[in-house]
């Protein structure tokens, strides 16, 4: 199970929303082996693409510096689908290179003018494998 913060949640939506119709991608860091997503980083879509996201390598490889200098490691990497639903691709789970990351995906295809509700999934996605699971919004996450 996925537990978010209700500013997380949104954020997420927001800039899936903001980026349509091209995808928008980011990363939700937080203390390594916690699954506490606590550190939002909205990421610049490198493909510019409606079918298709790629994070920009210099900007993906600050942020690891970043996160391991900070005893963090990605607890949620996130994008969003512009014209299908929130199911991982074949390319998105051929991508999936985090085995302890819950993929989060946003369908924008129902909003046309943000207008209109989107879809919000999550999985765990191993080996190839994906499982989907439930999420939790709350107002924020408790302490520690």
């Amino acid at each position: 199970m996925l537990t978010l913060d209700q500013a997380t949640y949104d954020a997420i939506v927001a800039h899936a929303k903001r980026d349509h119709p091209d995808e928008a991608c980011g990363i939700v860091a937080g203390p390594e082996g916690s699954d506490r997503p606590e550190r939002y980083v909205e990421m610049v879509n490198a493909a510019g693409s409606p079918t298709f996201y790629e994070f920009d390598s210099t900007d993906l490889f600050q942020l690891y510096k970043e996160m391991d200098a900070n005893g963090e490691e990605p607890v949620v990497v996130y994008h969003s689908h512009t014209a299908t639903e929130a199911y991982p691709s074949r390319t998105d789970i051929g991508l999936a290179s985090e085995p302890n990351a819950h993929y989060v995906l946003v369908s924008t295809r129902e909003h046309g003018n943000n207008e209109g509700p989107v879809e919000f999934r999550s999985y765990r996605i191993v080996d190839g494998e994906v499982t989907e699971e439930e999420v939790t919004v709350v107002p924020e996450l408790s302490a520690r």
